[in-house]
């Protein structure tokens, strides 16, 4: 792969793996119009710069969280549990279906990802209308809201959803404010990331790529890793203010209608 597009797809990804504005989706779409195909193995492989971003970033929460699940603080080891919950079934779908996500046509396809950037958006942008007044906490979630908040995260495999969008929206349905529900989503994520990037160098295929591409897939990660950290802070400072997801539906609705014209215009 050419420097430069590593560099690109880098910067995508850190931009818009915390945005809910679909970074799979973004990165399908760049790299059709850049190669002709989608690249898998390089859109997981710049999964590791986003998820140090997370550590990073969240570095002082995962040392508190993990000194009260061990310090038997009952608060702690509810949102431990809680987000382990949220994981598990994306994690296991994402598992089982990998082959399938990476290989199929139809999901990839620049309407397929249109399709989902616009349902997504309405939703973003008629949220504050749709949903309750937020009055849940993080430590107030409990295990069954966790397990539909991970059942919303299923449908991130869909390129075009966004897994933070999934997960920002149904946390908002249950009662969390935009930046709550962004800080959930995040920590949720971590373990997901984590098994993603192991999964990925279970793989001799993977470590292959990454071999034969060392410098794109470090200097993609090292932007993605950079950038990443930048819209974290940039998000959740934003997302305090009333009807902040309203700017990323409309953006994702003016995405999809770009995309449908690509789609036509390249056909």
């Amino acid at each position: 792969m050419a420097l430069l597009i590593a560099i690109l797809l880098g910067a995508v990804q850190g931009l818009t793996e915390f945005i809910p504005v679909s970074s799979s989706g973004h990165l399908a779409i760049l790299q059709i119009f850049l190669n002709g195909s989608t690249d898998h193995l390089f859109i997981q492989v710049i999964n590791f710069g986003t998820l140090a971003a997370l550590l990073v970033y969240f570095h002082s929460n995962l040392i508190s969280l993990l000194k009260g699940v061990l310090g038997n603080s009952r608060e702690d080891r509810l949102l431990a549990l809680n987000l382990l919950i949220t994981a598990i079934p994306a994690g296991l779908i994402g598992f089982f279906s990998a082959h399938f996500v990476a290989s199929s046509t139809i999901m990839n396809n620049l309407i397929t990802v249109a399709i989902a950037l616009a349902l997504i958006g309405l939703i973003m942008i008629f949220i504050e209308a749709l949903a309750p007044k937020p009055s849940l906490k993080i430590n107030n979630i409990k295990p069954w809201q966790a397990l539909i908040i991970g059942l919303a995260q299923c449908f991130a495999l869909q390129p075009g959803v966004s897994r933070s969008g999934a997960t920002i929206l149904t946390g908002r349905f249950l009662g969390l404010d935009n930046e709550k529900s962004a800080q959930y989503s995040f920590l949720a994520s971590i373990p997901i990331m984590l098994g993603v990037c192991a999964y990925t160098l279970t793989h001799a295929d993977t470590r292959h790529y990454i071999a034969d591409n060392r410098l794109p897939v470090l200097v993609g990660n090292l932007v993605a890793f950079t950038i990443g950290l930048i819209v974290i802070k940039y998000l959740l400072r934003r997302l305090k203010h009333p009807n902040s997801l309203r700017i990323f539906g409309i953006y994702r609705l003016g995405l999809a209608t770009l995309c449908l014209i690509l789609f036509f215009f390249w056909a």
